[in-house]
């Protein structure tokens, strides 16, 4: 297995792979994030990482540095990861946590952070395996569109 910066020829398995465990296909949402994580990080601290597998993408992980968001000293989050459900539990997960914690540490990082939906209890599950517990942080959220009758109280 070879873990490796993503390729624009990968990109149709990575979209594949994800479509496989979302039931959805999201090309173009795939296309943004290959052009802000996958050609715009040279020089910046972005990793799109893919593993290979017999020369074939069997999964993918992105991360990047964030600094001092909610009063946060600089720290590494993974933003997506997935494997292919038919090379689950072979070690591509874990192998490429590593080269992103490789990375991370280079750079003088010393935190990795991410989110998921509690009812995602099979990345709660691999994350938990890789040593992550619970941040002292909360996630809050509030639900932006209108209210039926909002704004008649002005009138």
């Amino acid at each position: 297995m070879t873990v490796r910066s993503v390729r624009r020829a990968d990109l149709d398995e990575v979209i594949a792979i994800d479509a496989t465990v979302t039931g959805i296909e999201k090309r173009a949402y795939w296309q943004r994030v290959y052009r802000r994580y996958g050609i715009s990080s040279r020089g910046e601290q972005r990793w799109f990482l893919v593993a290979l597998a017999e020369g074939k993408v069997a999964g993918f992980l992105i991360g990047e540095v964030r600094d001092w968001e909610f009063g946060s000293p600089p720290c590494g989050w993974v933003f997506a990861i997935d494997i292919d459900p038919t090379a689950r539990q072979a070690g591509i997960g874990t192998r490429l946590l590593s080269a992103l914690s490789t990375s991370l540490r280079r750079a003088g990082v010393r935190k990795l952070r991410t989110l998921l939906s509690r009812e995602n209890t099979l990345i709660l599950s691999f994350f938990r395996s890789q040593g992550m517990t619970a941040a002292p942080m909360i996630p809050l959220e509030m639900d932006v569109t209108p209210e039926s009758g909002a704004g008649e109280a002005s009138r």
